[in-house]
């Protein structure tokens, strides 16, 4: 019997080297270690053995087992190293495949600037979710019980919460305002801060409107804020951005958060002031409204409005990428069209 188990050993350790492949390899397992191999047959038969005999050959055939097991998986770690990565030989002669690389969304581009122009500033960049609610949306920004924004021509409200009221009343947000107070409440003032996302209202689409698109809020809080001080603000992220002197002017306007309030205007760049359907037809177009945050948006934040002050700007994300590269038409930057967004690599 000890000498039959050497001669399986010995022939098994022979075939086991001369395998190449793992298939192989695979199959040679099966037929040393399975339930019909010669090693198999030896130890069913050690029962009919003396205890003596029954014993000594036991620990040989579980060693020479043990040896078998440890030569094959020797053999595939071999065998896996030796192995191409490639299903097929490589021909050297054959063209290379041309890689198809990823470029940032013009948009997401814009701004990454943008954040880098307010970061050189002294200005810290915060973010909130796309969910706000009624309390941080309208009412702690000073929109009147009766506003049309509330409603829901303007506004995403969720469904079971339309009854409900203030913090429980739960909405996609309808512009970023919301995030001010938000961040003034749990850091308090002085605050120079900006806050970028995706808004959401239910409004019909046209070159110049989406449904979702991005704003890029700029929120100053300190003692004796100048009006000066937001205008020149303006005006220094508009270089920065453009890289050149950008014509802005500023109009009254109102906005519940604001007291004064102002629609700020860049000239178009699309057309270069001379009119076009993106400025419809003005040389003008909006990209952000500002103005001095409202005294009761101050109280919302647990601030003294006789202490403190500030000022906002809303530049609509969207609309400055379109001044950029001269893109008349809003909605290609959402259209997913691969075409369209290659032109921005």
């Amino acid at each position: 019997m000890i000498e039959k188990l050497d001669k399986i050993k010995n022939s098994s350790l022979d075939i086991i080297a001369k395998i190449n492949s793992i298939e192989e390899l695979q199959d040679l397992r099966k037929d040393l270690m399975g339930k019909k191999s010669e090693l198999s047959e030896v130890l069913k038969s050690l029962g009919s053995l003396e205890a003596e005999k029954r014993k000594k050959i036991g620990i040989k055939a579980t060693e020479m087992k043990n040896l078998l097991i440890e030569k094959l998986d020797e053999r595939e770690g071999y065998l896996i190293d030796q192995k191409s990565v490639l299903e097929e030989p490589l021909d050297v002669t054959r063209p290379g495949d041309k890689v198809n690389s990823g470029s940032l969304h013009p948009i997401t581009q814009m701004c990454y600037d943008l954040n880098d122009a307010f970061l050189s500033l002294g200005f810290e960049v915060y973010s909130e979710d796309d969910i706000s609610s009624e309390q941080f949306a309208f009412d702690n920004l000073n929109f009147a019980k009766d506003h049309p924004a509330r409603q829901s021509m303007d506004t995403f409200w969720l469904d079971g919460t339309e009854e409900k009221s203030g913090c429980e009343r739960l909405c996609l947000r309808p512009h970023l305002t919301g995030g001010s107070v938000r961040y003034l409440l749990e850091h308090g003032a002085p605050a120079r801060f900006v806050y970028p996302g995706r808004v959401y209202r239910n409004e019909t689409t046209d070159a110049r409107h989406e449904r979702a698109f991005f704003q890029y809020e700029a929120l100053i809080v300190d003692k004796n804020i100048s009006f000066s001080s937001g205008m020149v603000m303006i005006q220094t992220i508009l270089e920065k951005v453009f890289g050149r002197k950008i014509n802005v002017r500023m109009r009254e306007g109102f906005f519940p958060f604001t007291e004064p309030g102002y629609e700020i205007d860049m000239e178009c760049l699309v057309c270069g002031g001379k009119g076009c359907k993106v400025c419809n037809h003005n040389g003008w177009i909006e990209v952000m409204p500002g103005g001095v945050i409202h005294p009761n948006v101050l109280k919302s934040a647990n601030l003294d409005p006789e202490e403190w002050t500030g000022f906002y700007i809303n530049i609509g994300l969207d609309r400055l990428v379109m001044m950029r590269y001269g893109v008349d038409d809003v909605r290609l930057f959402h259209s997913a069209d691969l075409r369209f967004l290659k032109e921005f690599k």
